[in-house]
């Protein structure tokens, strides 16, 4: 009687303690340069970029994660270039400083841990353009279905979105 009366307090203690809000968590992507642009002391491409996601409040059957980007450091006039059922891309106009850089970039950190998996956010660099590409392809969930892309668009000039999976 004792030992219930004492899990039935620690269960009514825990609904009482708050949850703490999720933080943002930092995506990094490693910035390579195309082969046939080496002259790295006249062409100016970042090393790295810096995108959020953050998990929105768990639901029970599935997960939704926020994500945005704030790449006005590195171009402007973002708007959705293309769109379906598995990716989005965006498009922006890069600022003078990285009109010529030439490059790719993939997730190589998740909050600040190796990531050596499928790159489902990529950018490409090109013809004085930024694309961040959102893209499904090759995601699964937990029950082996495609995850899904819930929310796209452009909010204070940025790129943002929501996409998520069962569990």
């Amino acid at each position: 009687m004792k030992k219930q009366w004492l899990v039935g307090v620690g269960i009514a203690a825990l609904a009482l303690v708050p949850t703490a809000p999720a933080q943002a968590g930092k995506i990094e992507m490693q910035v390579y340069r195309s082969i046939d642009r080496q002259e790295p002391q006249t062409v100016r491409c970042p090393e790295k970029v810096t995108l959020l996601e953050q998990a929105q409040p768990y639901r029970e059957g599935s997960y939704a994660i926020n994500g945005s980007a704030n790449l006005s450091q590195l171009a402007d006039r973002f708007a959705i270039a293309a769109a379906d059922d598995f990716s989005v891309t965006w498009v922006g106009t890069l600022k003078p400083a990285y009109q010529k850089c030439k490059a790719t970039a993939r997730i190589v950190k998740n909050d600040g841990e190796a990531y050596l998996t499928h790159s489902y956010l990529r950018l490409r660099f090109n013809g004085g353009k930024v694309y961040l590409i959102l893209d499904m392809t090759g995601m699964s969930d937990a029950n082996q279905l495609t995850t899904a892309i819930l929310r796209k668009g452009v909010r204070n000039g940025n790129p943002f979105w929501s996409w998520s999976g069962t569990d």
